[in-house]
């Protein structure tokens, strides 16, 4: 059965985010063509039509991966909380070290998820990573208060210490619950402390 240009540009698209998403959850090498390809409904045959390789789709995928909503900003425009950047610092923070960001890997940030695997990957998917980190940055950045001259330095050390929080509090979750939750909390603490504490 034929299918139209307009279908078949779907269907690229549910596949690039079936794959974002299962890489997230599954690691790079912990999910295959045919499971990535039945969560979109499609069936693995289909994928090379779109893709050159399974590579080209990895890197796709984790570049799509980056377009994940740093929760929950969003929320705090439509709350009026835009104009006060400790807000909206707090906001970026305790969304991103939360139990519920730490338990779906699937919907969440895929610097915490795939670091190890795209460092592993070789030069492209590197490069690919590189780009998706730069962009996690500049958001970050502009949550910042515009008056610091060493914003993006900040910025990194933030960033990579969630990240470093956010990895250590997966891996220690099921073994120790108490443990990851005291990670989460510390760095939460840490970096953006709540009011009047």
């Amino acid at each position: 059965m034929k299918v139209s240009k307009a279908q078949a540009a779907e269907h690229r698209e549910d596949i690039v985010d079936a794959a974002a998403r299962l890489y997230r959850e599954k690691g790079l090498e912990g999910v295959g063509v045919a499971e990535i390809t039945r969560d979109a409904g499609l069936t693995h045959g289909g994928l090379y039509r779109h893709f050159a390789s399974k590579d080209a789709l990895a890197r796709e995928a984790c570049l799509r991966a980056f377009d994940w909503t740093i929760t929950p900003l969003e929320g705090l425009d439509s709350a009026g909380a835009h104009d006060d950047p400790a807000a909206r610092l707090r906001a970026l923070v305790h969304g991103y070290l939360s139990a519920n960001h730490r338990d779906h890997p699937g919907d969440g940030c895929p610097a915490a998820a795939l670091a190890t695997d795209a460092a592993r990957a070789g030069p492209e998917m590197s490069e690919v990573f590189a780009l998706g980190v730069e962009r996690n940055i500049q958001r970050f950045m502009a949550v910042l208060p515009d008056d610091r001259a060493d914003r993006r330095s900040q910025t990194i050390v933030a960033l990579s210490s969630m990240v470093g929080a956010l990895v250590l509090a997966r891996a220690t979750a099921a073994g120790n619950p108490g443990l990851s939750e005291e990670i989460l909390a510390t760095l939460r603490e840490q970096l953006a402390p709540a009011d009047d504490e």
